[in-house]
């Protein structure tokens, strides 16, 4: 999990304290001060990092955990650590030419916390100590001007930064934050449904979901009519007559289906859009967050595909009407849509909540 600091030197007194409780409730890491005054009644949970800037440090580091010391001001960091033994000691570099990127990399690879702030746009000077740093024991935070960019540095050279200190103008910055550093989802419990019946519906409306990933060939998207229940349409990344592949690509179903997104919300497929974020999941249960790139929606034939769990519980998916669309079978077996028959079997999973926009929910939900 990547690590979440905010800056709250410059929040306005009156803002501070709903801030670092919102902090506190989301378990962010650290929050960083010119304070320590401000670290005061803070639990454990939350570390706590005392960085002055230009200024001289204070005579009493109070509940500090973490030093940030900029060597100009400040001293040496292996002196500071020798001179305040219970707290740790990192390093602070404005990165702005060649010199000062190569502190930067020299912090990285040496120092218990390197806080890096890079004046130029490009991520460049971050992938650089990204690879210069790579196999050492310290952790850097690079400073973000708002969400959007933290979320950009979370996936610099795909490792990203290790984590991100940004500044939260308002209440619910520090929830974005949270949530823009990710790390892995949860796997699901895949279940094998027995279809029970398929029926040719006429026409409607379907969606092909494209990622901006490539898919694996066990990997696709859980798919369902009904929020309870959903089956495992694949990626269409084996073999068709008359068309190339397209491992980017899951022909999802109908635009009513419910897919899964992040924080265990669902989306219907028509609000799916560019840029959006659904769940890749594979045969094994393993899933991974991928960003949306487009989603087609067309009219063609649908078929309605019932199916059953080992407990009774009735599934439903609606996809095209056509043969090479596909779902998974156990052993990551591919099944032709308008070749399945009573008695098939197919990988599925069934959450237990009912929905409200999206959002589990326990409440009664008849689904029909």
């Amino acid at each position: 999990m990547k690590l979440c600091w905010l800056d709250i030197r410059r929040i306005a007194q009156d803002a501070k304290g709903a801030i670092l409780q919102e902090a506190i409730h989301h378990r962010l890491d650290g929050v960083l001060s010119d304070d320590p005054d401000d670290f005061a009644g803070l639990p454990p949970t939350l570390r706590k990092v005392l960085f002055t800037g230009q200024r001289p440090l204070p005579d009493e580091l109070g509940a500090t955990d973490v030093l940030i010391a900029d060597p100009a001001v400040h001293g040496h960091p292996a002196e500071l650590a020798a001179r305040h033994p219970d707290v740790e000691v990192g390093r602070f570099v404005e990165v702005v030419d060649a010199p000062t990127l190569e502190a930067a990399c020299r912090s990285a690879r040496t120092d218990k916390w390197s806080l890096l702030l890079f004046r130029d746009p490009t991520k460049i000077p971050l992938e650089i100590v990204i690879a210069a740093a790579a196999g050492a024991p310290g952790a850097i935070v690079t400073v973000a001007a708002d969400v959007e960019e933290a979320e950009i540095i979370f996936g610099v050279l795909e490792l990203g930064s290790d984590g991100v200190l940004m500044a939260p103008r308002a209440v619910g910055d520090a929830t974005a934050l949270k949530a823009a550093a990710g790390g892995a989802s949860p796997d699901l419990e895949l279940v094998e449904l027995t279809v029970t019946a398929t029926a040719h519906v006429g026409m409607g409306e379907r969606a092909c979901v494209d990622t901006c990933t490539y898919l694996r060939e066990d990997e696709g998207m859980l798919v369902g009519s009904h929020s309870k229940g959903m089956i495992l349409c694949v990626s269409e990344t084996h073999p068709l007559p008359y068309m190339p592949t397209r491992p980017f690509r899951v022909n999802a179903g109908a635009i009513h289906s419910y897919t899964l997104s992040t924080g265990s919300r669902t989306n219907y497929l028509s609000e799916l859009r560019t840029g959006s974020k659904v769940l890749a999941v594979d045969t094994k249960g393993r899933t991974r967050v991928v960003t949306v790139g487009r989603v087609k929606i067309e009219s063609r034939p649908l078929i309605s595909i019932d199916a059953a769990s080992p407990d009774g519980r009735a599934v439903n998916l609606v996809l095209q009407d056509d043969w090479h669309v596909r779902v998974l079978g156990p052993g990551g077996v591919v099944l032709n849509s308008t070749e399945l028959s009573p008695g098939d079997v197919v990988l599925g999973h069934l959450p237990r909540a009912d929905r409200h926009v999206g959002y589990p929910i326990e409440e009664f939900c008849l689904e029909q």
